[in-house]
C-alpha cells in the first residue's frame, strides 16, 4: 500500500436525515444529524479501507464542526490540515428521502465556514506527499474556497499528483444553472479523472449517451472517465480502453454518499496499486473491470444502511459474504 496521501478539498457538513421517508420537507417530523459532504465522504471511504487521506477544509468552531472532526478521525482521516473558525457556522444540508432512497436537498450555507477557506491557507509543501487531490463543484461558487481550490490544484499538479473531479451537482447552491455548467467546464480540463453520473451527463453534455459525450469529456488533461448509473452499474473509459461492471442487486434504504463511496473506493484502489497520473491512460480493460466491481460492491453495501460515512465498510467487512455483513 502506498504511503502517499489522498487529499480532498471542499465541504464537510452535517446531513440532516429525515425520520420519515417518502414525504416532503414540510411533512418530516424530525431530522437526525449525520456527518457528510462529498470531499469528506471520499476521505472517509478511502480511510475506512486502510488508505491515507486528509481533508483540506474549514469547519465552524461549534458543536457540529467538532462532531464532524471526531467522526472523520474515527474513520482514520488525517485532520492536521483541517481548520476551525468562529466567523461562520458549519454547513447544514437538510435531506428529504424518497421510498427508493433517492434524495433532495435544502442547504443552510450563506456563507458557511468551509466557504471562507482561503488560498492563503493552502501550503504547496503539503502535496509533496500527495497521491491525489479530489474535488467537487459544491465549493466552486464565488467564494474564497473557490480560489483555494485553484491554489491546491496548481500545487498538486506541480507535485505530480493525480487530480480527480466529481461535479456532484447541487443546483440549489447556484444562482442559476448556466453558471454551474460553465464552472464545471472551466475546471474539467484541469483534472485527470472525471467521475459523473447518468443524471449529470445530460445537463453537462446535452446527451444521455455517454459514448457520444466522450469526445467532449476527454478534454485537457482528462485521462479516465468514470460513469455511474446507480443500480445499473458503472463504466470506465480511457482514451483507448473501456470496461463495464453491473451493480449487485440490493434493497437501497439510503443513497447518501454512494457516489462519494464509489470514487473514494476507486481512488483507494489506485492508491493501493501505486498508479500515477502518467499510468492512467495505460490501465487495461481487465484492471478497470476489477476496480469497478470492487467499487460497485462498496456502494451496494453502503446503500443498505443509513448515512454516508457511517455506512462505509472496512476492507475486512468487504471481504465478508454479503449475507453475513452488517454494520453496527
Amino acid at each position: 500500500m502506498s504511503d502517499r496521501i489522498l487529499f480532498s478539498i471542499g465541504e464537510a457538513l452535517i446531513d440532516m436525515i429525515p425520520s420519515r421517508v417518502g414525504c416532503s420537507f414540510d411533512e418530516v417530523p424530525a431530522f437526525s444529524p449525520r456527518v457528510g459532504g462529498a470531499p469528506a465522504n471520499v476521505c472517509a471511504a478511502a480511510a475506512r479501507l486502510g488508505g491515507r487521506s486528509a481533508l483540506l477544509s474549514q469547519l465552524g468552531d461549534d458543536p457540529f464542526g467538532h462532531k464532524i472532526a471526531r467522526a472523520l478521525a474515527g474513520c482514520g482521516v488525517e485532520l492536521s490540515h483541517l481548520e476551525f473558525t468562529s466567523k461562520a457556522s458549519t454547513a447544514l444540508a437538510f435531506v428529504s428521502l424518497a421510498e427508493n432512497g433517492e434524495r433532495t436537498f435544502s442547504f443552510c450555507r450563506k456563507p458557511s465556514a468551509d466557504l471562507l477557506y482561503a488560498p492563503e491557507q493552502i501550503d504547496p509543501g503539503w502535496f509533496s506527499q500527495a497521491f491525489a487531490l479530489h474535488f467537487c463543484s459544491v465549493s466552486l461558487v464565488d467564494s474564497p474556497m473557490r480560489y483555494a481550490h485553484l491554489a491546491a490544484i496548481t500545487a498538486a499538479r506541480e507535485a505530480g499528483a493525480i487530480l480527480s473531479f466529481d461535479p456532484n451537482l447541487r443546483f440549489p447552491l447556484w444562482p442559476d444553472r448556466e453558471q454551474l455548467r460553465q464552472t464545471v467546464w472551466q475546471f474539467l480540463p484541469l483534472t485527470h479523472i472525471l467521475k459523473l453520473s447518468d443524471e449529470e451527463l445530460p445537463f453537462l453534455t446535452g446527451t444521455e449517451d455517454i459514448e457520444a459525450a466522450l469526445p467532449a469529456l476527454f478534454t485537457g488533461d482528462v485521462q479516465l472517465v468514470l460513469y455511474t448509473c446507480g443500480s445499473k452499474g458503472a463504466r470506465a473509459y480511457t482514451r483507448t480502453a473501456s470496461a463495464h461492471a453491473r451493480s449487485p442487486k440490493v434493497a437501497a434504504v439510503d443513497t447518501a454518499g454512494a457516489g462519494d463511496g464509489f470514487i473514494g473506493s476507486f481512488l483507494w484502489q489506485l492508491q493501493r496499486d501505486g498508479v500515477t497520473a502518467a499510468e492512467l491512460p495505460k490501465l487495461s480493460r481487465k484492471r478497470l473491470t476489477e476496480y469497478l466491481i470492487f467499487s460497485n460492491r462498496f456502494c451496494a453495501i453502503s446503500v443498505q444502511h443509513h448515512g454516508a460515512i457511517d455506512s462505509y465498510p472496512t476492507l475486512e467487512q468487504m471481504e465478508q459474504p454479503e449475507a453475513d455483513f452488517s454494520l453496527p
